[in-house]
């Protein structure tokens, strides 16, 4: 009887075995996509490049909508008025300053944990990261890449004669060549080549205007999230909390729970009114809200018809409407999915039209929602909506043909601008300076450096000597602010001064363990499993990727 139970009990092993192997593995190609969650001035983004997104001239760049779906290989741009903020699934955050360009290299999956590796390839940006167990995030600039496993916030600065990081909260690990160099908040890392590119540690610089502008996005995205989180029951955060508490109101809708309608709307409101369509050749055809709100409800969740009209339910819909926020959770997956749309698309005949999903809805079967309304196709535009006639029949489609629809045609735009920069270091700590045009501060193509056109060229010891007695951190000499291009002699675009091939670095995670839901992970096993993505020397859009990490949606 004993022998009989063990056997019985190994069949079920392998059974089980079986059955969740084949969607844990799955999970290691799922597409990531991230938010573009603010837009302040003139923002841009390219879908595609080869290697290098600032010297690729058949890089398409467009105009970027706030909202836009920014999915592994994209690079984004600001200019010199502008700044942008990217919101990932997990929490994390990164902010763009004028002048910068950052490359989405890898948005990937690996059993759950999530991989972003980004380079930022121009300009300072500040990075807060709060990862969840098993999370991978890492940032390379020009002189060497940084790792954070931990909540942490640090800020990069990458320009031509050099590098910098600010550990402003936490703690994170600098990768240079075959070095791992630990610093905490307080601490600052940066490269001069100038000075022999030897790293210098010291402290931190002072505060700009960029950093607190920073510190107060955050804190009010985590106070509005902490307070929108309270009516949804997920454990998890997914990018767009904050703008619910913001923009809108929770109501209690019997049968459902909590559901969400925004401010100045009534009973007659169409909730796909606010946006318009954009087509990408590898997501298709997806929505993008043009409301401050319009991510959460149209990628995530769905919708119930009351006596308030349209409310947004943080339940999800398809696949069983297995978990909160947006749908199928693969095992061990514990992010809800992106959605192009939350609708679901249907075709009576040659019409198409879409019908707002509801949190019941099963695979291939009819909409709940398809008495309350239905938004049809006319003329390759999606209409408002309208009440279904009673007796057609609308089937259930997958998606609509490519042609169905006339997206939002985004501007184009130029190609991001190189701006010369120096990095100016002294007891002070280390921050970039814009070389303005009236500055007397020029580039050398001869010395490869940065000088003083007014006096003869000081020795790098007496530039720091200079750097710490000025202030460096407050730059008094050379404005920050003051943000104008300059294209030193030697290039159209600027001669640079040499510098090292930095490849991000191949991630190492902890593989998770898994809770018999499968939606939970507990503590990593120790194990490792590195990355074995197929990419270049740098993002660039069309790549493929394969092994155990690495988005294989391309």
């Amino acid at each position: 009887m004993k022998r009989l139970y063990v056997a019985l009990f190994a069949i079920g092993l392998t059974f089980l075995s079986a059955l969740t192997t084949p969607l844990a593995r799955a999970d290691a190609s799922h597409a990531r996509i991230v938010r573009l969650s603010l837009v302040q001035g003139d923002v841009r983004f390219t879908r595609e490049f080869h290697k290098n997104s600032l010297e690729d001239p058949k890089a398409v760049w467009e105009n970027a909508p706030l909202n836009l779906p920014i999915r592994e290989g994209f690079a984004l741009a600001t200019d010199a008025n502008s700044r942008a903020e990217v919101e990932f699934e997990n929490g994390a955050m990164a902010f763009l300053s004028a002048n910068t360009v950052v490359e989405f290299y890898d948005l990937s999956s690996y059993e759950g944990a999530h991989i972003t590796r980004l380079i930022l390839r121009q300009g300072s940006s500040i990075f807060y990261v709060h990862p969840a167990d098993g999370d991978y995030f890492s940032v390379t600039g020009g002189d060497f890449s940084v790792e954070a496993n931990g909540r942490t916030r640090f800020r990069m600065d990458n320009y031509d004669d050099g590098s910098a990081v600010n550990v402003e909260q936490g703690q994170i690990n600098v990768l240079r060549k075959n070095d791992s160099k630990p610093l905490e908040k307080g601490q600052s890392y940066s490269i001069n080549i100038n000075d022999g590119s030897a790293p210098a540690v010291g402290r931190m610089s002072e505060y700009d205007d960029f950093d607190k502008w920073v510190s107060g996005r955050i804190d009010a995205v985590a106070t509005a999230t902490a307070y929108s989180s309270q009516y949804v029951s997920s454990p998890d955060y997914t990018s767009g909390f904050a703008d619910l508490y913001n923009y809108g109101s929770f109501y209690n809708v019997p049968g459902y729970g909590y559901g969400w309608q925004p401010y100045g709307v009534g009973p007659g409101w169409d909730p796909f009114a606010f946006g318009s369509w954009y087509s990408d050749p590898y997501l298709g055809w997806n929505f993008i809200g043009s409301a401050p709100w319009g991510w959460l409800p149209y990628h995530y969740g769905s919708w119930v018809f009351g006596p308030m009209g349209w409310m947004w339910m943080p339940l999800g819909f398809g696949f069983g409407g297995i978990g909160p926020m947006g749908g199928f959770y693969p095992y061990g997956f514990r992010y809800p999915l992106y959605r192009s749309v939350t609708g679901v698309w249907v075709h009576n005949g040659s019409s198409i039209g879409l019908v707002p999903a509801n949190p019941g809805d099963k695979p291939g079967k009819t909409p709940l929602n398809l008495a309350h309304g239905i938004y049809t196709i006319q003329d390759n535009t999606l209409v408002a909506s309208q009440a279904s006639v009673a007796g057609e029949n609308w089937a259930v489609t997958k998606n609509p043909p490519r042609t169905a629809l006339v997206g939002t045609t985004l501007a184009t735009a130029t190609q991001p601008t190189r701006v010369s920069r120096t990095i100016l270091s002294g007891n002070a700590g280390s921050r970039p300076v814009t070389i303005s045009r009236d500055s007397s501060i020029v580039y050398d193509p001869g010395q490869h450096r940065f000088v003083n056109n007014n006096n003869p060229p000081k020795t790098s010891a007496e530039e720091t000597k200079v750097a710490a007695t000025t202030g460096a951190g407050n730059n008094p000499a050379i404005p920050d602010g003051s943000l104008h291009s300059v294209n030193p002699p030697g290039t159209a675009h600027g001669a640079t001064p040499a510098r090292p091939h930095i490849s991000p670095p191949t991630p190492h995670i902890s593989e998770p363990s898994y809770s018999a839901g499968g939606s939970n992970r507990g503590a990593g096993s120790g194990a490792t499993a590195s990355a074995g993505s197929s990419h270049g020397t740098s993002a660039s859009g069309g790549h493929s990727s394969g092994g155990a990490v690495g988005g294989g949606h391309h």
